[in-house]
């Protein structure tokens, strides 16, 4: 009961110091202010690249594995790779021979190219060649029409499905089914145009930017040959639970279709999505850390002005403090009413430094990336402005509780 009135009296007196100092208050908690807004925009920001990165990623299935002649994640030296050889669609048919009932397999090849309808065109778009299967790698569908029927794929039709920012660029007002586009030197007919999917964060693919065309028509087209053409291969799993069993039967499946010895390493990369997120977090881990350890510095700064103005108001106050201790009040008390004025003048600048901060999201979140203010965010922008009030209260406290009363009512 006595610690809870010491508490509530503390308070009261640290609370009335502050209002009797508004402008001097107001100044220290900049320091504050700018630490806050800092360390809580560097999470923000953090926080705000990693939701773009699933979003951009969402259209890449976490139930697939993907085979490739390269890493998406290259961690060695190049030239190790780039000799290997391509996979070719004679080995894409015989793995899916060899996994029917186990796994669906999906062959595919792209290539950049030019586009073009009427009198307006883009440039440097992806076309991608593949078959039906697609939609069942990813949670996509078509929003206007349809995908790639077998009898696409089998009879080389001239038809594609394009990706929405393709309509919105060629064919803002208008219904793109059924018009003509060009592809390169080719026409095919539009049949269908993909959801909204994202992508092209930090260099990866823009999923909005492709056109899909039967993988037999693009190497009719385009010139590849079975020898020539690079494809790459989705695997999904029955079940996200059969995933690591799953890959293991993929390598060792392609190790047969490849005649490679035991003592041989492979030739050919798995990839899957889990691979890639764990190198973008252990990126962005680094990075949240860099720029803590930058921002803290502002958060230091503002400390060192709370400690200096405290040292101050304790000197101030000398002759305050020797009539308390002269009635009664211990060390104890004198030493929590500096302490909780101290973290008082931080709260004042971490809430300011919070509500900025909002703002500072919001702006992110309408031009740059998904970032939002965070509830575990607030609580340690809480919790620093408290501990950094502490810190920097410990030594101006302990001066003035430690003051010999008769000394400190000699003070003029």
């Amino acid at each position: 009961m006595e610690s809870l009135v010491m508490l509530r009296e503390s308070l009261a007196i640290a609370w009335r110091a502050l209002l009797a100092n508004r402008v001097r208050g107001a100044l220290t908690t900049l320091g504050i202010i700018i630490g806050i807004v800092a360390v809580v925009t560097t999470m923000t920001a953090v926080n705000g690249l990693q939701n773009r990165f699933r979003e951009s990623f969402s259209a890449v299935g976490t139930d697939v594995i993907y085979v490739s002649r390269m890493p998406w994640v290259m961690m060695d030296d190049f030239f190790l790779y780039r000799n290997r050889p391509n996979i070719g669609l004679r080995e894409a048919t015989a793995l899916e021979r060899r996994m029917r009932g186990r796994a669906i397999v999906n062959p595919s090849v792209g290539r950049r190219s030019r586009i073009k309808y009427a009198s307006k065109s883009i440039e440097d778009v992806q076309i991608v060649g593949t078959t039906e299967k697609q939609v069942m790698m990813t949670t996509t569908t078509p929003q206007a029409g349809r995908f790639l029927m077998p009898f696409d794929v089998t009879f080389r039709k001239h038809v594609c499905v394009i990706g929405t920012e393709i309509r919105d660029g060629l064919f803002k007002g208008l219904d793109p089914l059924n018009r003509t586009l060009r592809i390169g030197r080719v026409d095919y007919r539009i049949i269908g145009v993909m959801e909204k999917q994202g992508g092209g964060f930090m260099g990866g693919p823009n999923f909005d930017r492709q056109i899909y065309i039967p993988i037999t028509t693009y190497l009719k087209d385009f010139g590849g040959t079975h020898r020539r053409v690079n494809v790459s291969l989705a695997v999904k799993a029955p079940t996200q639970e059969g995933m690591s069993d799953l890959e293991y039967a993929v390598i060792g499946e392609m190790r047969k279709i490849r005649s490679l010895r035991p003592s041989e390493p492979e030739n050919f990369s798995i990839n899957k999505l889990d691979t890639l997120v764990g190198t973008f977090n252990s990126m962005m881990g680094v990075v949240l850390i860099v720029g803590l350890i930058v921002t803290s510095l502002s958060l230091f700064v503002g400390a060192v002005g709370v400690m200096n103005i405290m040292l101050v108001s304790v000197t101030e106050r000398t002759r305050e403090i020797g009539i308390r201790k002269a009635i009664g009040a211990t060390k104890r008390s004198i030493l929590a009413q500096f302490l909780f004025e101290a973290a008082a003048i931080c709260l004042v600048g971490g809430g300011v430094g919070i509500a900025l901060s909002a703002g500072v999201a919001a702006v992110l979140n309408a031009t740059l990336m998904p970032a939002s203010l965070s509830l575990p965010i607030v609580g340690v922008a809480v919790l620093v402005s408290i501990l950094v009030g502490v810190t920097a209260g410990v030594a101006p406290a302990w001066r003035g509780a430690r003051l010999d009363p008769v000394e400190a009512l000699r003070y003029e």
